[in-house]
């Protein structure tokens, strides 16, 4: 095989990729230094939670007997890359090329001390999905299988940290942050939505929620639902403008549904079926379900040939 490999064909592969490097497309900038880092704002996130929810995630690199100490070091590594990568992405999106280097940098501390302080306000936000989540799940043997296992509650909690970042003008590092929640748990959160307390994801898998959702308090959403727009046709123009639904307090919506469009208002205390398809609103205290699919079952077994085995006419797909 080593016969085989010429180094001038290699170092004519190496030139024609270098060369297109300097073609100008947008995908050619080679700055390792001056971009946020995704594998820091990894290691970051996964320390703030152990912030979040102490002694839960141990980081078992130190031996500590004081836990307060061992997480005020871990509040200060946080501090640290935050300031750090928040400076860098404070040069990128609509900001790009309106401060300096040390302007940003000063950006980056106000930005990073005021998250900070809100911490123990997200951390109310999390107790409550939590209950939400044991009061909701009758699966759930007690609050910390929860913590440590439900992927719902990690997206919620990597959602609420992303948010706070997006309300203080953060760019790109919120989306970082959610992305790395969807790889994660197949639970896609824009830190642009607006989501209320007790929020309960169930499952989750496949659930979508776009930038200007609006949630309200006490909902709970289970695997494969929508919360989309209507359509992206308008791309960039649609900036900025509403397009995805306001769900109500006290709302359930069943696995698969997909509510669609900035208009659409689901009220108060609507339960939404299963495999749903709504783009228009629904009034407070609605149950809106779809009609099973009629099944026809056919047997070989002669003394059942002529019975037809169908689903009541008057049952419908909720989960």
């Amino acid at each position: 095989m080593k016969g085989l490999v010429k180094l001038e064909d290699i170092e004519a592969i190496e030139k024609a990729i270098f060369d297109s490097y300097e073609e100008g497309k947008k995908i050619d900038t080679i700055d390792i230094y001056n971009k946020p880092d995704q594998a820091e704002i990894h290691e970051l996130l996964d320390n703030l939670i152990r912030v979040f929810y102490p002694t839960y995630f141990r980081d078992r690199s130190y031996k500590i007997y004081s836990h307060k100490h061992s997480f005020g070091v871990i509040i200060e590594d946080v501090f640290f890359h935050l300031h750090k990568q928040v400076a860098l992405a404070l040069d990128y999106g609509k900001l790009r090329g309106t401060m300096s280097s040390e302007v940003r940098k000063i950006q980056s501390y106000i930005i990073c001390k005021e998250f900070f302080f809100q911490v123990p306000s997200i951390r109310e936000y999390l107790e409550t999905d939590l209950e939400a989540a044991f009061d909701g799940d009758p699966a759930a043997s007690c609050y910390e299988e929860i913590i440590l296992a439900y992927p719902g509650l990690w997206a919620i909690t990597i959602y609420r940290i992303a948010h706070e970042l997006y309300k203080l003008h953060v760019p790109v590092l919120p989306r970082l942050m959610t992305e790395y929640a969807h790889a994660n748990t197949g639970i896609d959160i824009h830190p642009g939505a607006t989501i209320g307390k007790n929020f309960f994801i169930d499952h989750g898998t496949g659930i979508v929620i776009g930038e200007t959702a609006v949630i309200g308090d006490n909902v709970k959403i289970y695997q494969g639902v929508t919360l989309g727009a209507l359509s992206t046709r308008g791309g960039q123009k649609l900036s900025g403008k509403r397009r995805h639904p306001t769900i109500g307090n006290n709302v359930t919506i069943y696995a698969g549904a997909s509510i669609l469009g900035g208009d659409t208002v689901i009220g108060e205390n609507a339960i939404i079926g299963g495999n749903t398809f709504i783009t228009s609103s629904v009034e407070a205290n609605t149950r809106v379900s779809m009609k099973n699919l009629e099944m026809d079952y056919h047997t070989t077994d002669k003394k059942h040939m002529t019975e037809d085995f169908k689903q009541s006419e008057d049952w419908y797909y909720e989960i």
